[in-house]
Protein backbone atom coordinates (compact mmCIF):
# COMPACT_ATOMS: atom_id res chain seq x y z
CA UNK A 1 0.00 0.00 0.00
CA UNK A 2 1.57 3.53 -0.90
CA UNK A 3 0.06 6.34 1.42
CA UNK A 4 -0.58 9.86 0.26
CA UNK A 5 -0.65 11.76 3.60
CA UNK A 6 -1.44 15.88 4.20
CA UNK A 7 0.27 16.49 0.71
CA UNK A 8 0.17 20.48 -0.03
CA UNK A 9 1.42 22.65 -2.56
CA UNK A 10 1.43 26.10 -2.66
CA UNK A 11 3.12 28.85 -5.75
CA UNK A 12 3.44 32.21 -4.53
CA UNK A 13 1.90 31.52 -1.06
CA UNK A 14 -1.54 30.36 -2.38
CA UNK A 15 -2.45 26.91 -2.24
CA UNK A 16 -2.61 24.46 -5.35
CA UNK A 17 -4.26 22.12 -3.09
CA UNK A 18 -4.42 21.24 0.51
CA UNK A 19 -4.03 18.66 3.39
CA UNK A 20 -4.36 15.68 0.16
CA UNK A 21 -4.79 12.40 1.88
CA UNK A 22 -5.38 8.80 0.04
CA UNK A 23 -4.25 5.14 0.45
CA UNK A 24 -3.28 3.20 -3.26
CA UNK A 25 -4.15 0.15 -2.78
CA UNK A 26 -3.26 -3.17 -5.11
CA UNK A 27 -5.57 -3.80 -8.32
CA UNK A 28 -6.70 0.03 -7.72
CA UNK A 29 -7.38 1.58 -11.48
CA UNK A 30 -7.36 5.63 -10.52
CA UNK A 31 -8.48 7.77 -12.89
CA UNK A 32 -7.61 11.60 -12.07
CA UNK A 33 -9.57 14.01 -12.66
CA UNK A 34 -10.74 17.77 -12.78
CA UNK A 35 -10.39 20.70 -15.04
CA UNK A 36 -7.40 22.00 -16.59
CA UNK A 37 -4.67 23.80 -13.78
CA UNK A 38 -6.40 21.63 -10.86
CA UNK A 39 -2.87 20.15 -9.82
CA UNK A 40 -3.29 16.47 -11.25
CA UNK A 41 -0.13 16.58 -13.68
CA UNK A 42 1.62 17.39 -10.08
CA UNK A 43 0.01 15.46 -8.00
CA UNK A 44 1.19 12.66 -10.32
CA UNK A 45 4.99 13.93 -10.43
CA UNK A 46 4.76 13.90 -6.44
CA UNK A 47 3.76 10.36 -6.25
CA UNK A 48 6.65 9.93 -8.76
CA UNK A 49 9.31 11.58 -6.85
CA UNK A 50 10.21 14.14 -9.98
CA UNK A 51 8.63 17.16 -7.36
CA UNK A 52 8.19 17.66 -3.67
CA UNK A 53 5.48 18.62 -1.94
CA UNK A 54 5.57 21.88 -0.02
CA UNK A 55 4.36 20.27 3.12
CA UNK A 56 2.67 16.48 3.89
CA UNK A 57 4.78 13.12 2.43
CA UNK A 58 4.32 10.40 0.38
CA UNK A 59 5.44 6.61 1.97
CA UNK A 60 5.80 3.49 0.21
CA UNK A 61 6.80 0.04 1.19
CA UNK A 62 10.94 -0.04 0.85
CA UNK A 63 11.25 -2.03 -2.08
CA UNK A 64 8.30 -1.02 -4.52
CA UNK A 65 8.87 0.34 -7.81
CA UNK A 66 6.39 3.25 -9.14
CA UNK A 67 6.78 3.92 -12.89
CA UNK A 68 6.24 7.40 -14.44
CA UNK A 69 5.42 8.14 -17.78
CA UNK A 70 5.03 11.66 -18.61
CA UNK A 71 3.27 14.02 -21.22
CA UNK A 72 6.41 14.66 -22.61
CA UNK A 73 10.05 12.54 -23.04
CA UNK A 74 13.07 11.89 -23.74
CA UNK A 75 14.78 8.65 -25.50
CA UNK A 76 18.24 8.57 -25.95
CA UNK A 77 19.13 8.24 -29.25
CA UNK A 78 22.27 5.92 -28.75
CA UNK A 79 20.65 2.52 -29.62
CA UNK A 80 17.91 0.14 -31.03
CA UNK A 81 14.19 -0.10 -30.16
CA UNK A 82 15.07 -3.85 -28.78
CA UNK A 83 18.22 -2.11 -26.72
CA UNK A 84 16.61 0.31 -25.24
CA UNK A 85 13.51 -1.25 -24.45
CA UNK A 86 15.61 -4.13 -22.74
CA UNK A 87 16.59 -1.41 -20.52
CA UNK A 88 13.30 -2.23 -18.06
CA UNK A 89 15.82 -5.03 -16.42
CA UNK A 90 18.37 -3.41 -16.14
CA UNK A 91 17.65 -3.49 -12.28
CA UNK A 92 17.77 -7.41 -12.76
CA UNK A 93 20.63 -7.75 -14.59
CA UNK A 94 22.62 -5.48 -12.12
CA UNK A 95 21.70 -7.41 -9.49
CA UNK A 96 23.55 -10.58 -10.97
CA UNK A 97 26.28 -8.56 -12.02
CA UNK A 98 26.82 -7.13 -8.61
CA UNK A 99 26.25 -10.68 -7.19
CA UNK A 100 28.79 -12.38 -9.57
CA UNK A 101 31.22 -10.11 -8.16
CA UNK A 102 30.64 -10.61 -4.23
CA UNK A 103 30.31 -14.19 -5.51
CA UNK A 104 34.27 -14.00 -7.10
CA UNK A 105 35.33 -12.16 -4.00
CA UNK A 106 34.26 -15.12 -1.45
CA UNK A 107 36.47 -17.77 -3.82
CA UNK A 108 39.66 -16.03 -4.05
CA UNK A 109 39.74 -14.04 -0.85
CA UNK A 110 41.41 -16.07 2.11
CA UNK A 111 40.16 -14.28 5.49
CA UNK A 112 37.58 -16.24 6.67
CA UNK A 113 37.60 -15.10 9.90
CA UNK A 114 37.19 -11.48 9.23
CA UNK A 115 34.04 -9.15 10.03
CA UNK A 116 34.51 -7.95 6.32
CA UNK A 117 34.17 -11.37 4.97
CA UNK A 118 31.25 -12.35 7.43
CA UNK A 119 29.67 -8.84 6.04
CA UNK A 120 30.08 -10.04 2.15
CA UNK A 121 28.21 -13.37 3.40
CA UNK A 122 25.73 -11.80 4.45
CA UNK A 123 25.58 -9.36 1.47
CA UNK A 124 25.52 -12.23 -1.43
CA UNK A 125 22.93 -14.26 1.31
CA UNK A 126 20.53 -10.86 0.92
CA UNK A 127 20.89 -9.97 -3.00
CA UNK A 128 20.49 -14.20 -3.69
CA UNK A 129 17.34 -14.24 -1.67
CA UNK A 130 16.03 -10.94 -3.67
CA UNK A 131 17.15 -11.77 -7.32
CA UNK A 132 16.21 -15.49 -6.90
CA UNK A 133 12.61 -14.50 -5.33
CA UNK A 134 12.28 -13.18 -8.94
CA UNK A 135 10.17 -15.27 -11.24
CA UNK A 136 11.97 -16.40 -14.36
CA UNK A 137 11.57 -14.64 -17.33
CA UNK A 138 12.42 -14.55 -20.89
CA UNK A 139 13.79 -11.48 -21.20
CA UNK A 140 14.06 -11.36 -24.97
CA UNK A 141 10.24 -12.92 -25.49
CA UNK A 142 8.89 -10.26 -22.77
CA UNK A 143 10.18 -7.28 -25.00
CA UNK A 144 9.29 -8.97 -28.10
CA UNK A 145 5.76 -9.38 -27.46
CA UNK A 146 5.66 -6.13 -25.79
CA UNK A 147 6.69 -4.00 -28.51
CA UNK A 148 4.25 -6.44 -30.89
CA UNK A 149 1.26 -5.38 -28.27
CA UNK A 150 1.99 -1.45 -28.91
CA UNK A 151 2.25 -1.86 -32.65
CA UNK A 152 5.98 -2.16 -33.71
CA UNK A 153 7.27 -4.11 -36.16
CA UNK A 154 9.77 -7.14 -36.25
CA UNK A 155 11.63 -4.78 -38.84
CA UNK A 156 11.71 -2.17 -36.60
CA UNK A 157 13.84 -3.89 -33.43
CA UNK A 158 16.67 -3.01 -35.12
CA UNK A 159 16.36 0.51 -36.12
CA UNK A 160 17.91 3.39 -33.91
CA UNK A 161 15.73 5.08 -31.37
CA UNK A 162 16.60 8.21 -33.35
CA UNK A 163 14.33 7.36 -36.31
CA UNK A 164 11.21 7.21 -34.38
CA UNK A 165 8.78 10.06 -33.87
CA UNK A 166 8.09 11.69 -30.22
CA UNK A 167 4.82 9.00 -30.25
CA UNK A 168 6.22 6.22 -30.87
CA UNK A 169 9.35 6.98 -28.67
CA UNK A 170 6.51 7.24 -26.06
CA UNK A 171 5.70 3.46 -26.79
CA UNK A 172 8.92 2.72 -26.32
CA UNK A 173 9.10 4.21 -22.70
CA UNK A 174 5.70 2.79 -21.94
CA UNK A 175 6.84 -0.90 -23.07
CA UNK A 176 9.84 -0.23 -20.86
CA UNK A 177 7.51 0.51 -17.87
CA UNK A 178 5.34 -1.71 -18.64
CA UNK A 179 8.03 -4.96 -18.30
CA UNK A 180 8.92 -3.61 -15.14
CA UNK A 181 5.64 -5.25 -13.45
CA UNK A 182 6.24 -2.16 -11.43
CA UNK A 183 3.59 -1.93 -7.76
CA UNK A 184 2.46 1.62 -8.84
CA UNK A 185 2.13 3.25 -12.49
CA UNK A 186 0.88 6.80 -13.32
CA UNK A 187 0.61 7.67 -16.65
CA UNK A 188 0.04 11.10 -18.32
CA UNK A 189 -2.37 11.13 -21.29
CA UNK A 190 -0.55 8.04 -22.54
CA UNK A 191 -3.39 7.48 -25.20
CA UNK A 192 -2.50 10.44 -27.13
CA UNK A 193 -0.21 8.95 -29.63
CA UNK A 194 -1.30 5.59 -29.92
CA UNK A 195 -3.86 4.01 -32.71
CA UNK A 196 -7.18 1.94 -31.62
CA UNK A 197 -5.77 -1.42 -31.31
CA UNK A 198 -2.72 -0.07 -29.37
CA UNK A 199 -5.27 1.45 -26.58
CA UNK A 200 -7.31 -1.55 -26.35
CA UNK A 201 -4.40 -3.68 -25.91
CA UNK A 202 -2.74 -1.16 -23.29
CA UNK A 203 -6.45 -1.09 -21.51
CA UNK A 204 -6.44 -5.18 -21.71
CA UNK A 205 -2.73 -5.34 -20.38
CA UNK A 206 -3.20 -2.65 -17.29
CA UNK A 207 -6.52 -4.55 -16.40
CA UNK A 208 -5.06 -7.72 -16.54
CA UNK A 209 -1.29 -7.60 -15.35
CA UNK A 210 -0.99 -4.63 -13.52
CA UNK A 211 -0.89 -3.80 -9.77
CA UNK A 212 -2.11 -0.43 -9.03
CA UNK A 213 -2.88 2.38 -11.90
CA UNK A 214 -3.37 5.54 -11.65
CA UNK A 215 -4.04 7.83 -14.78
CA UNK A 216 -4.66 11.26 -16.33
CA UNK A 217 -6.30 11.26 -19.80
CA UNK A 218 -9.30 12.85 -22.10
CA UNK A 219 -9.66 9.85 -23.30
CA UNK A 220 -13.40 9.05 -21.69
CA UNK A 221 -13.77 5.22 -23.45
CA UNK A 222 -10.27 4.16 -21.97
CA UNK A 223 -10.74 5.52 -18.61
CA UNK A 224 -14.30 4.24 -18.51
CA UNK A 225 -13.04 0.40 -19.54
CA UNK A 226 -10.08 1.04 -17.57
CA UNK A 227 -10.59 2.07 -14.06
CA UNK A 228 -12.40 1.47 -10.82
CA UNK A 229 -12.28 4.22 -8.66
CA UNK A 230 -11.84 8.23 -9.63
CA UNK A 231 -10.59 11.12 -7.73
CA UNK A 232 -11.21 14.45 -8.50
CA UNK A 233 -9.47 17.00 -7.65
CA UNK A 234 -11.42 20.62 -7.59
CA UNK A 235 -10.81 23.98 -5.48
CA UNK A 236 -7.62 22.65 -3.36
CA UNK A 237 -9.52 19.07 -2.16
CA UNK A 238 -9.85 15.93 -3.29
CA UNK A 239 -12.82 14.02 -3.70
CA UNK A 240 -12.75 10.10 -3.91
CA UNK A 241 -15.23 8.11 -5.50
CA UNK A 242 -15.29 3.72 -5.45
CA UNK A 243 -16.05 4.00 -9.46
CA UNK A 244 -15.48 4.44 -13.09
CA UNK A 245 -15.71 7.50 -14.87
CA UNK A 246 -18.99 7.55 -15.78
CA UNK A 247 -20.45 6.86 -12.29
CA UNK A 248 -18.27 9.63 -11.37
CA UNK A 249 -19.66 12.38 -13.70
CA UNK A 250 -23.34 11.26 -12.12
CA UNK A 251 -22.42 11.10 -8.27
CA UNK A 252 -21.02 14.23 -8.99
CA UNK A 253 -23.71 15.96 -10.01
CA UNK A 254 -25.93 14.78 -7.11
CA UNK A 255 -23.16 15.75 -4.83
CA UNK A 256 -23.46 19.50 -6.51
CA UNK A 257 -26.71 19.24 -6.69
CA UNK A 258 -26.92 18.38 -2.56
CA UNK A 259 -24.42 21.27 -1.57
CA UNK A 260 -25.98 24.19 -3.64
CA UNK A 261 -29.33 22.82 -1.54
CA UNK A 262 -27.33 22.61 1.76
CA UNK A 263 -25.78 26.22 0.44
CA UNK A 264 -28.84 27.80 0.04
CA UNK A 265 -30.75 27.06 3.34
CA UNK A 266 -27.69 28.44 5.39
CA UNK A 267 -27.74 31.66 2.96
CA UNK A 268 -31.55 31.97 4.02
CA UNK A 269 -30.57 31.52 7.85
CA UNK A 270 -27.95 33.43 7.74
CA UNK A 271 -30.62 36.47 6.38
CA UNK A 272 -32.80 35.65 9.36
CA UNK A 273 -30.35 35.84 11.66
CA UNK A 274 -28.75 39.45 10.33
CA UNK A 275 -32.40 40.74 9.90
CA UNK A 276 -32.85 39.84 14.21
CA UNK A 277 -29.24 41.27 14.57
CA UNK A 278 -30.49 44.62 12.80
CA UNK A 279 -33.74 45.18 13.88
CA UNK A 280 -33.12 44.35 18.04
CA UNK A 281 -29.31 45.26 18.32
CA UNK A 282 -30.50 48.38 20.21
CA UNK A 283 -33.47 46.93 22.28
CA UNK A 284 -32.66 46.19 25.89
CA UNK A 285 -34.45 43.28 26.12
CA UNK A 286 -33.53 41.58 23.68
CA UNK A 287 -29.62 42.01 23.85
CA UNK A 288 -28.67 38.37 25.30
CA UNK A 289 -30.70 37.44 21.98
CA UNK A 290 -28.58 39.79 19.79
CA UNK A 291 -25.35 38.89 21.69
CA UNK A 292 -26.31 34.95 20.97
CA UNK A 293 -26.58 35.58 17.25
CA UNK A 294 -23.66 37.16 16.61
CA UNK A 295 -22.03 34.14 17.79
CA UNK A 296 -23.95 31.77 16.16
CA UNK A 297 -22.48 33.25 13.24
CA UNK A 298 -19.02 33.80 13.96
CA UNK A 299 -19.19 30.12 14.92
CA UNK A 300 -20.98 29.35 11.40
CA UNK A 301 -19.07 27.25 9.02
CA UNK A 302 -19.32 28.78 5.21
CA UNK A 303 -20.43 25.60 3.08
CA UNK A 304 -18.61 25.95 -0.23
CA UNK A 305 -20.11 24.79 -3.46
CA UNK A 306 -17.75 23.28 -5.74
CA UNK A 307 -16.82 24.92 -8.66
CA UNK A 308 -17.59 24.29 -12.11
CA UNK A 309 -16.19 24.66 -14.89
CA UNK A 310 -18.20 27.13 -16.81
CA UNK A 311 -15.01 27.95 -19.28
CA UNK A 312 -16.48 26.40 -23.19
CA UNK A 313 -15.61 26.70 -26.48
CA UNK A 314 -18.30 27.96 -28.59
CA UNK A 315 -17.39 26.31 -32.09
CA UNK A 316 -19.80 26.62 -35.28
CA UNK A 317 -18.31 25.86 -38.54
CA UNK A 318 -19.23 28.22 -41.35
CA UNK A 319 -22.34 26.82 -44.01
CA UNK A 320 -20.22 24.75 -46.61
CA UNK A 321 -20.23 25.64 -49.99
CA UNK A 322 -22.49 23.64 -52.03
CA UNK A 323 -19.39 20.44 -54.23
CA UNK A 324 -20.13 18.55 -56.64
CA UNK A 325 -21.53 14.98 -55.42
CA UNK A 326 -18.60 12.67 -54.86
CA UNK A 327 -16.15 15.06 -53.34
CA UNK A 328 -13.73 12.50 -53.35
CA UNK A 329 -13.43 9.64 -55.72
CA UNK A 330 -10.26 7.11 -55.97
CA UNK A 331 -9.57 3.68 -58.32
CA UNK A 332 -5.98 1.41 -58.32
CA UNK A 333 -4.65 4.34 -55.92
CA UNK A 334 -1.11 2.95 -54.96
CA UNK A 335 1.69 4.41 -53.05
CA UNK A 336 5.24 2.92 -52.50
CA UNK A 337 8.40 4.27 -51.07
CA UNK A 338 11.19 2.42 -52.77
CA UNK A 339 10.17 -2.04 -52.40
CA UNK A 340 7.78 -0.74 -49.55
CA UNK A 341 3.98 -0.53 -50.76
CA UNK A 342 1.96 1.60 -48.38
CA UNK A 343 -1.58 0.71 -50.33
CA UNK A 344 -2.04 -1.37 -53.64
CA UNK A 345 -5.07 -0.44 -55.86
CA UNK A 346 -7.32 0.88 -53.17
CA UNK A 347 -10.95 1.77 -54.74
CA UNK A 348 -13.34 3.97 -52.68
CA UNK A 349 -15.87 7.12 -53.40
CA UNK A 350 -16.47 9.16 -50.39
CA UNK A 351 -20.21 10.95 -51.07
CA UNK A 352 -21.16 14.60 -50.27
CA UNK A 353 -22.09 15.41 -46.95
CA UNK A 354 -20.60 12.07 -45.61
CA UNK A 355 -18.63 11.54 -42.48
CA UNK A 356 -16.35 9.03 -42.66
CA UNK A 357 -13.56 7.73 -40.06
CA UNK A 358 -10.10 6.35 -41.27
CA UNK A 359 -9.30 3.54 -38.83
CA UNK A 360 -5.98 1.41 -38.46
CA UNK A 361 -2.85 0.66 -37.17
CA UNK A 362 0.38 3.26 -37.03
CA UNK A 363 1.99 3.49 -40.50
CA UNK A 364 -0.56 1.52 -42.57
CA UNK A 365 -1.52 4.48 -44.70
CA UNK A 366 -4.06 6.68 -42.87
CA UNK A 367 -1.86 9.96 -42.79
CA UNK A 368 -0.61 9.20 -46.68
CA UNK A 369 -4.15 8.38 -48.23
CA UNK A 370 -4.80 11.99 -46.67
CA UNK A 371 -1.79 13.53 -47.83
CA UNK A 372 -2.49 12.06 -51.47
CA UNK A 373 -5.87 13.78 -51.40
CA UNK A 374 -3.96 17.09 -50.39
CA UNK A 375 -1.99 16.82 -53.43
CA UNK A 376 0.71 16.85 -51.38
CA UNK A 377 2.66 13.34 -52.33
CA UNK A 378 2.75 11.72 -55.34
CA UNK A 379 0.98 8.83 -56.39
CA UNK A 380 -0.17 5.85 -59.01
CA UNK A 381 -3.71 5.43 -60.11
CA UNK A 382 -6.76 7.84 -59.97
CA UNK A 383 -7.63 10.09 -57.27
CA UNK A 384 -10.07 12.77 -58.28
CA UNK A 385 -11.95 15.72 -56.34
CA UNK A 386 -15.06 16.38 -56.79
CA UNK A 387 -16.87 19.79 -58.34
CA UNK A 388 -15.83 22.97 -55.96
CA UNK A 389 -14.08 20.89 -53.73
CA UNK A 390 -12.63 23.36 -51.21
CA UNK A 391 -10.95 21.65 -48.65
CA UNK A 392 -10.18 22.56 -44.88
CA UNK A 393 -6.97 20.60 -43.43
CA UNK A 394 -5.88 19.64 -39.58
CA UNK A 395 -2.57 17.81 -40.05
CA UNK A 396 -1.75 15.57 -36.85
CA UNK A 397 1.26 17.57 -36.17
CA UNK A 398 -1.07 21.25 -36.71
CA UNK A 399 -0.50 22.67 -33.28
CA UNK A 400 3.34 22.16 -33.70
CA UNK A 401 3.22 24.31 -36.75
CA UNK A 402 2.58 27.36 -35.27
CA UNK A 403 5.16 30.54 -34.95
CA UNK A 404 5.90 29.64 -31.26
CA UNK A 405 7.27 33.67 -31.04
CA UNK A 406 4.08 35.23 -32.19
CA UNK A 407 1.57 35.56 -29.37
CA UNK A 408 -2.03 34.63 -29.73
CA UNK A 409 -3.55 37.55 -31.47
CA UNK A 410 -0.65 37.79 -34.02
CA UNK A 411 -1.44 34.53 -35.14
CA UNK A 412 -4.38 34.77 -35.87
CA UNK A 413 -4.19 38.68 -37.14
CA UNK A 414 -1.70 37.36 -39.94
CA UNK A 415 -3.67 35.38 -41.65
CA UNK A 416 -7.67 37.10 -40.98
CA UNK A 417 -8.56 38.95 -43.99
CA UNK A 418 -11.59 41.72 -44.84
CA UNK A 419 -14.75 42.26 -42.36
CA UNK A 420 -13.17 39.05 -39.95
CA UNK A 421 -10.27 41.74 -38.86
CA UNK A 422 -12.72 43.33 -36.87
CA UNK A 423 -13.69 40.54 -35.02
CA UNK A 424 -10.46 38.94 -33.87
CA UNK A 425 -11.27 39.80 -30.32
CA UNK A 426 -14.39 38.22 -30.34
CA UNK A 427 -13.28 34.73 -32.21
CA UNK A 428 -10.24 34.52 -30.01
CA UNK A 429 -12.67 34.69 -26.61
CA UNK A 430 -15.15 32.16 -28.34
CA UNK A 431 -12.24 29.75 -28.56
CA UNK A 432 -11.11 30.51 -24.56
CA UNK A 433 -8.42 32.78 -25.05
CA UNK A 434 -9.50 36.35 -23.43
CA UNK A 435 -8.02 39.42 -21.65
CA UNK A 436 -4.19 39.05 -20.74
CA UNK A 437 -4.17 35.28 -23.03
CA UNK A 438 -4.16 36.94 -25.74
CA UNK A 439 -0.92 38.71 -26.00
CA UNK A 440 0.55 35.00 -24.63
CA UNK A 441 3.12 33.85 -26.96
CA UNK A 442 2.57 30.43 -28.42
CA UNK A 443 5.41 28.58 -27.07
CA UNK A 444 4.03 29.08 -23.60
CA UNK A 445 0.52 27.57 -24.36
CA UNK A 446 -0.48 24.34 -23.32
CA UNK A 447 -1.02 21.63 -25.78
CA UNK A 448 -4.67 22.06 -25.91
CA UNK A 449 -4.36 25.44 -26.10
CA UNK A 450 -2.25 25.08 -29.10
CA UNK A 451 -4.49 22.76 -30.66
CA UNK A 452 -7.94 25.54 -30.14
CA UNK A 453 -5.35 28.09 -31.76
CA UNK A 454 -4.87 26.14 -34.94
CA UNK A 455 -8.52 25.34 -34.85
CA UNK A 456 -8.97 28.58 -35.52
CA UNK A 457 -6.99 29.29 -38.41
CA UNK A 458 -9.04 26.37 -39.83
CA UNK A 459 -12.53 28.10 -39.69
CA UNK A 460 -11.23 31.24 -40.72
CA UNK A 461 -12.32 29.94 -44.48
CA UNK A 462 -15.80 28.27 -45.47
CA UNK A 463 -14.80 24.69 -46.46
CA UNK A 464 -17.02 21.98 -47.66
CA UNK A 465 -14.68 18.81 -47.24
CA UNK A 466 -12.76 18.59 -43.65
CA UNK A 467 -9.93 17.03 -43.25
CA UNK A 468 -9.05 16.28 -39.54
CA UNK A 469 -5.67 14.01 -38.44
CA UNK A 470 -5.65 13.43 -34.63
CA UNK A 471 -7.52 16.59 -33.68
CA UNK A 472 -8.02 15.55 -30.13
CA UNK A 473 -4.88 15.05 -29.07
CA UNK A 474 -4.27 17.09 -25.92
CA UNK A 475 -8.40 18.43 -25.99
CA UNK A 476 -10.06 17.62 -22.74
CA UNK A 477 -13.39 15.84 -22.80
CA UNK A 478 -15.62 18.87 -22.34
CA UNK A 479 -13.63 20.75 -25.18
CA UNK A 480 -13.63 17.34 -27.17
CA UNK A 481 -17.47 17.03 -26.93
CA UNK A 482 -17.84 20.57 -28.34
CA UNK A 483 -15.69 20.01 -31.17
CA UNK A 484 -17.73 16.69 -31.70
CA UNK A 485 -21.07 18.18 -31.54
CA UNK A 486 -19.69 21.04 -33.92
CA UNK A 487 -18.59 18.54 -36.50
CA UNK A 488 -22.19 16.76 -36.29
CA UNK A 489 -23.61 19.91 -37.36
CA UNK A 490 -21.02 20.38 -40.33
CA UNK A 491 -22.92 20.25 -43.43
CA UNK A 492 -20.04 19.21 -45.47
CA UNK A 493 -18.19 16.43 -45.84
CA UNK A 494 -16.10 15.55 -43.10
CA UNK A 495 -12.84 13.11 -43.27
CA UNK A 496 -11.17 11.96 -39.95
CA UNK A 497 -8.91 10.48 -38.41
CA UNK A 498 -8.43 9.54 -34.91
CA UNK A 499 -7.82 6.76 -32.48
CA UNK A 500 -10.26 7.79 -29.60
CA UNK A 501 -13.75 5.68 -29.99
CA UNK A 502 -15.59 7.78 -28.12
CA UNK A 503 -14.92 10.88 -30.01
CA UNK A 504 -15.93 8.55 -33.65
CA UNK A 505 -19.04 6.43 -31.82
CA UNK A 506 -22.21 8.69 -33.74
CA UNK A 507 -19.95 10.92 -35.46
CA UNK A 508 -18.74 8.94 -38.73
CA UNK A 509 -21.14 6.57 -39.84
CA UNK A 510 -18.42 4.44 -42.36
CA UNK A 511 -15.26 2.94 -41.29
CA UNK A 512 -12.39 2.89 -43.94
CA UNK A 513 -9.26 0.15 -42.52
CA UNK A 514 -6.09 0.14 -43.38
CA UNK A 515 -3.72 -2.94 -42.83
CA UNK A 516 -2.45 -5.56 -44.92
CA UNK A 517 -1.47 -2.73 -48.07
CA UNK A 518 -5.40 -2.92 -48.37
CA UNK A 519 -8.11 -0.08 -47.75
CA UNK A 520 -11.38 -2.17 -46.61
CA UNK A 521 -14.73 0.08 -46.54
CA UNK A 522 -17.28 -0.74 -43.77
CA UNK A 523 -21.00 0.81 -43.58
CA UNK A 524 -21.20 0.62 -39.93
CA UNK A 525 -20.16 3.14 -37.32
CA UNK A 526 -16.82 2.45 -35.29
CA UNK A 527 -18.89 0.44 -32.69
CA UNK A 528 -20.09 -2.07 -35.19
CA UNK A 529 -16.53 -2.14 -36.61
CA UNK A 530 -14.78 -3.09 -33.27
CA UNK A 531 -17.14 -5.52 -32.67
CA UNK A 532 -16.91 -7.42 -35.86
CA UNK A 533 -13.15 -6.97 -35.70
CA UNK A 534 -13.19 -8.78 -32.33
CA UNK A 535 -14.40 -11.70 -33.94
CA UNK A 536 -12.64 -11.76 -37.07
CA UNK A 537 -9.69 -11.79 -34.85
CA UNK A 538 -11.26 -14.44 -33.01
CA UNK A 539 -11.86 -16.91 -35.88
CA UNK A 540 -8.01 -15.89 -36.98
CA UNK A 541 -6.56 -17.69 -33.38
CA UNK A 542 -9.36 -20.70 -34.01
CA UNK A 543 -7.69 -20.95 -37.58
CA UNK A 544 -4.32 -20.61 -36.00
CA UNK A 545 -4.95 -23.20 -33.74
CA UNK A 546 -6.38 -25.70 -36.11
Amino acid sequence: MISVDAVTVEFNGSALFSNITFNINENDRIALMGKNGAGKSTLLKILAGVSKATRGKVSAPKDAIIAYLPQHLLTEDNCTVFEETSKAFSRILDMKNQMDDFNRQLETRTDYESDDYAKLIEKVSELSEKYYSIEEVNFDAEVEKTLLGLGFLRSDFTRSTSEFSGGWRMRIELAKILLQKPDLILLDEPTNHLDIESVQWLEEFLRDNAKAVIVISHDKAFVDNLTNRTIEITMGRIYDYKTNYSHYLQLRKERREQQQKHFDEQQREIADITAFIERFKGTYSKTLQVQSRVKMLEKMEIIEVDEVDTSALNLKFPPAPRSGSYPVIADGLTKRYGDHVVFQDAALTIARGEKVALVGKNGEGKSTFVKAVMGEIDFEGKLQLGHNCQIGYFAQNQASLLDTELTVFETIDQIAEGEIRTKIKDILGAFMFSGDNIDKKVKVLSGGERTRLAMIKLLLQPVNLLILDEPTNHLDIKTKDILKDALKAFDGTLILVSHDRDFLDGLAAKVFEFGNKRIREHFEDINGFLRNKKLENLREIERTKK
